[in-house]
């Protein structure tokens, strides 16, 4: 039989499996692990991660994950479907990634990308499954990244509660190369499973990578690409919220410690905040002093890893301006700052008095002019497109752009957009009639929609949303 007629194979069973029923096994084994680990039983989760891995069920989720979840992407390594039906087990063998680099939205730099055979994804999506309900139960709350249930948006919301009420000096850091440098001894150590398990994460770790048909050992990092990394890497840095709250436990109200480090104890004092989303992460207090004690603290704990600060993008700000240092700061692609107000328009205490201030969160200026030059690039990309065409492809990455900034200040940077968007879809019609004023482009290619204003659309009513369109959650 041929690869071909075994792939056909393999997809025909997929309508004869119950995923409801398979979603439902896989689920209460997870929670079953899940809870064991709250409770700190060490031992029924790893009894109950062994049972989960050698499951029938857990197995089809791992392959479906890999497989129709997949289809249609493109992705290299994605061959052998059959085979891999077969042979779906933590054997504590590995192949070789293979590299391809991929420019980064807004970084000069490139992106290391590794991409499993088709056989280790779908091992290292079952070993997922296994492992994420362990960890989801140990991670810090104010950990976002690459986590089910959370996104970026949750931080920013984080952030913004912890804020909008007092002006804060800001450690706003990034950790340089994360994936490609943790020490494998320290992350294989802190994993702590079982045998099996470990013997299986520590060959996808050495495995080694192919680039321009070169092979590469792997002494450091895990390979940005395959199912397993993004957890890896959430567990490697796993802790940074705790030793900072033990620190200054320590050091401010501790009376022993604190007479060592020749001060009172303060019962009062308040630890840092922090928040994390993969490698990026703020940490948050009303003294400057404590933002520079953070910064050590947290360089002596990520050495320890292998990993270290990235010292372009790592600096220290205040969210309301002192006159030092940078006033507000960017992460995630939004900015955040507070701003003077007059009482009118200012932020209260829990006690209703007026701050003098206001939180606002934006879009970043950087946000916008990618955003712009991908909308400029599609445009001349589809300027010989029927108009329906370039409408097709243009409403996707406005709405995904749009709602990403929801839920935040953005209805003036959405009307911005939408003008930039008005002039750069001027220019694809003069480019299409250059002997035609404005007045003929505007007329042809513009048309009122049932009542809503003037909106890009064509004859027939297929109609480009605008971007002010989109309904901000929350001002």
């Amino acid at each position: 039989m041929t690869n071909t007629s075994e792939t056909t194979t393999v997809e025909m069973k997929w309508s004869d499996v119950n995923w409801k029923s398979v979603n439902r096994a896989v689920f209460r084994l997870q929670k079953r692990i899940y809870k064991a680990s709250l409770n700190g039983d060490t031992k029924t989760v790893r009894k109950l991660q062994k049972l989960l891995v050698k499951s029938k069920s857990a197995k089809l989720l791992a392959l479906r994950k890999v497989t129709q979840d997949n289809r249609g992407k493109n992705t290299p390594g994605m061959e052998g479907i059959a085979k891999v039906a077969q042979k779906i087990q933590l054997d504590g063998k590995a192949k070789s990634v293979r590299r391809m680099e991929i420019p980064q939205s807004n970084k000069q730099e490139k992106r290391p990308l590794g991409i499993p055979t088709m056989e280790d994804w779908a091992k290292q999506s079952l070993a997922k499954i296994a492992l994420e309900p362990e960890w989801e139960a140990r991670f810090e709350a104010n950990s976002y990244g690459f986590r089910p249930g959370r996104c970026a948006k949750d931080a920013i919301a984080a952030i913004y509660s912890d804020i909008k009420r007092t002006s804060y000096y800001v450690l706003n850091a990034e950790i340089e190369k994360c994936f490609g440098q943790i020490n494998h001894r320290r992350l294989l150590n802190k994993l702590n499973t079982y045998p099996a398990m470990r013997r299986q994460i520590k060959a996808w770790l050495k495995a080694g990578v192919i680039e321009k048909d070169v092979f590469y050992k792997t002494e450091n990092g895990t390979p940005q690409g395959g199912v397993i990394s993004p957890l890896l890497a959430n567990i490697a840095l796993h802790g940074m919220q705790e030793v900072l709250q033990e620190e200054f436990s320590q050091k401010y109200t501790n009376k022993a410690m604190a007479k060592l480090y020749g001060r009172k104890p303060d019962i009062n004092f308040n630890p840092p905040l922090f928040h994390r989303y993969a490698d990026n992460f703020v940490i948050l207090h009303e003294s400057k002093k404590v933002i520079e004690e953070c910064l050590e603290i947290i360089n002596d704990w990520l050495e320890n890893m292998g990993l270290k600060l990235k010292d372009s993008t790592t600096r220290i700000a205040h969210t309301l301006g002192d006159g030092k240092v940078q006033t507000g700061f960017d992460y995630l692609g939004f900015n955040v700052r507070q701003y003077r107000v007059k009482d009118i328009n200012s932020a209260t205490d829990g006690n209703g008095n007026k701050l003098g201030f206001k939180t606002l969160i934006k879009p970043t200026k950087e946000a916008i002019k990618r955003h712009t030059r991908v909308l400029k690039h599609t445009i001349r990309l589809y300027r010989n497109a029927p108009q329906e065409k370039l409408i097709e492809v243009l409403t996707p990455k406005i709405r995904e752009w749009c709602n990403y900034y929801d839920s935040v200040v953005s209805s003036r940077v959405f009307a911005k957009m939408d003008n930039i968007l008005f002039h750069q879809l001027l220019r694809w019609g003069y480019y299409r009639a250059p002997m035609q004023g404005k007045k003929h482009t505007v007329n042809k290619y513009w048309g009122v929609d049932k009542g809503q204003g003037w909106k890009f659309i064509t004859p027939d009513g297929k109609v480009l949303r605008n971007h002010k369109d989109t309904l901000i959650k929350r001002e």
